[in-house]
């Protein structure tokens, strides 16, 4: 399976970090150039931030058009591809999964991650000796490792041709047309996450986004805040019954993580 790689060009540690994993798991991978704030200008930036439930950060748009860049090369492509961000550990197990995700044609989207917080999920299907897919209802945070089909790829072009750009993650997890699953234990954790999970990080990693303030809303047009509000409440209600519409079906809970599976010396299970 091909392996697209976001990354800023600028961020060299992490471009190496990530040729060394890639060499450590036997994957080969495509650098896909991350979308700074400096390629695009503040008048686009003003056009294209403003159409969800806040204010993007200027990092958060660059993410999300980074990411968009990722779904146009799986369009390209006849085979589903793993997109990774450059701060993402992955398991030892990467290369069995990714071959026994490529040979499957039942999902869109599968992520890979974990980031502390419960999934909405339902029933689980056997995968591997390692890992199974889990139907996948709700996700709330999280885009640095996720395989996506051709056909998850259309479904995200399309709603981005009708829908203003969002935060990456919260984009994939709520365009509901993707038949999306978990990997369970997790495959992936992002290396923000490394010390919540006690998995050492091979690197130290620092959020651009985080480094950068949010607009302030108080400087913004009455209309622009309701309009903002009114989003956000219609996101929640499509939320809310989407999870009545699983209530009896899935069940809200954390994703399994096996941390052996991030070290190279696994402890016996």
């Amino acid at each position: 399976m091909r392996v697209f790689i976001i990354n800023l060009p600028k961020s060299v540690e992490r471009l190496q970090f990530q040729k060394e994993q890639m060499a450590r798991l036997g994957l080969s991978c495509d650098f896909i150039p991350a979308v700074s704030t400096d390629d695009f200008s503040d008048e686009y930036y003003e056009q294209n931030a403003m159409g969800w439930e806040r204010p993007l950060r200027k990092t958060e748009l660059a993410c999300y058009m980074s990411h968009k860049r990722a779904w146009e090369s799986v369009l390209a492509s006849p085979e589903p591809a793993l997109i990774l961000e450059d701060d993402a550990l992955l398991s030892r197990h990467a290369l069995q999964l990714l071959d026994d995700l490529k040979k499957r044609d039942d999902y869109d989207l599968v992520t890979l991650e974990v980031r502390g917080r419960k999934k909405i999920l339902g029933k689980t299907l056997a995968l591997n000796e390692n890992h199974a897919l889990t139907e996948l209802y709700q996700d709330r945070t999280g885009a640095a490792a996720y395989v996506l089909r051709p056909s998850g790829a259309k479904i995200l072009l399309d709603k981005a041709k009708e829908t203003p750009p969002g935060l990456a993650d919260a984009f994939i997890s709520s365009t509901y047309e993707l038949k999306a699953f978990q990997v369970e234990p997790a495959a992936a954790i992002q290396l923000d996450q490394c010390g919540f999970y006690n998995i050492p990080s091979p690197i130290g990693t620092a959020s651009v986004i985080d480094g950068e303030a949010k607009p302030l809303k108080r400087n913004l047009a009455f209309s622009d805040k309701l309009s903002f509000k009114m989003r956000r409440i219609a996101s929640q209600v499509r939320m809310g019954i989407r999870q009545l519409n699983f209530l009896f079906s899935a069940k809200r809970r954390n994703v399994k993580v096996r941390n052996e599976d991030f070290t190279d010396t696994p402890a016996d299970i």
